[in-house]
């Protein structure tokens, strides 16, 4: 079974390596290839990284696509290989496209971890499946965000209406699990919610906006969108916006960047369920280093969540969770 540890539990199992570190000053590189490097979110990763490679005296690199695509994270991923760094953290884009490119990185000996997203199932060094070889996956319990954003959609809708999830495509590890954890929790809980077809958008926002148009057309009392990442949401409620219909049409979105904060302030989206990308970044920059050093580290890393809506939006102790680019 793969062990679930809290993030400040991790802080303390491997803080001492980290001192000597960066009394030490040692020669380390670490590389983080994120699923697309214009994204708020994985910029917000990024600082986070970078705030650990401070702490423990390393350098963190970030290296990826402009775009959340695993036929452009591959080459992207085989130059980093071909530069030899001393470990690997990776956001893959597709949770089997991405096993072989990945596959690489550790038969030339370069440790992976993967974050924010997986391979294969997730499940690694139980020496089952063709992508068990990453050392640890370090991410928010996208399951329980889905479940989370349900509960914010039955509320908001007073538990009863026609709904549906706006996301990417099949094979995104985090979005199929939101969406998983949305349905069941629908199933389970809210048995007069119709949870409809999903829409796929590949990314993105205009095409979320014009899915919209095409599903309110053919059901009229649609009551709400659950946007699984950053364009979905975006575009939902763009959708919803010009259609007239923001306020009958709840749109529950997923991640927090300035955007979507703008959003719910305006009353254009009703809630964001905001991942730590920040600590994410930190804590995978703190396993690889572990591990480097030949510490033992979890094999699943969990991250938080915190729901921003019109009741705490402006609070000082919410803007910590804002994603900043």
């Amino acid at each position: 079974m793969k062990k679930i540890i809290a993030s400040a539990a991790l802080a303390l199992a491997i803080g001492g390596s980290g001192m000597a570190a960066a009394q030490d000053g040692e020669d380390m590189t670490i590389t983080l290839v994120p699923g697309l490097t214009t994204d708020a979110f994985y910029i917000t990763m990024n600082r986070g990284a970078q705030v650990a490679a401070d702490a423990l005296g390393i350098t963190v690199e970030f290296q990826g696509a402009e775009e959340f695509d695993p036929v452009l994270q591959t080459p992207v991923l085989d130059a980093v290989i071909g530069r030899g760094p001393d470990a690997i953290l990776v956001a893959p884009t597709d949770s089997t496209q991405m096993i072989e490119p990945l596959r690489r990185a550790s038969d030339a000996g370069i440790p992976v971890i993967t974050v924010d997203t997986f391979i294969d199932d997730g499940k690694y060094q139980d020496g089952a499946g063709d992508g068990d070889f990453p050392f640890a996956y370090i991410a928010s319990d996208n399951i329980g965000g889905g479940r989370m954003a349900a509960r914010a959609m039955a509320e908001a809708i007073g538990g009863a209406g026609a709904v549906y999830v706006s996301n990417v495509r099949p094979g995104v590890s985090t979005t199929d699990q939101r969406e998983e954890g949305f349905k069941a929790e629908m199933a389970e809980n809210f048995p007069d919610i119709e949870v409809m077809e999903t829409q796929y958008n590949e990314n993105d926002a205009s095409l979320a906006a014009s899915q919209f148009q095409a599903v309110l057309a053919r059901n009229p009392e649609i009551k709400g969108v659950f946007g699984a990442n950053l364009f979905s949401a975006l575009g939902a409620g763009n959708g919803v916006e010009s259609a007239g219909k923001a306020d009958e049409v709840t749109v529950i979105a997923f991640d927090a960047p300035a955007s979507i904060v703008n959003n719910i302030s305006s009353g254009l989206v009703d809630a964001a369920i905001a991942q730590h990308p920040a600590e994410i970044g930190y804590f995978g920059v703190m396993a690889a280093y572990a591990h480097l050093k030949g510490e033992s580290i979890p094999t699943t890393i969990g991250t938080g969540f915190t729901v921003i809506d019109a009741s705490n939006v402006d609070d000082e102790a919410t803007q910590k969770f804002i994603y900043s680019e």
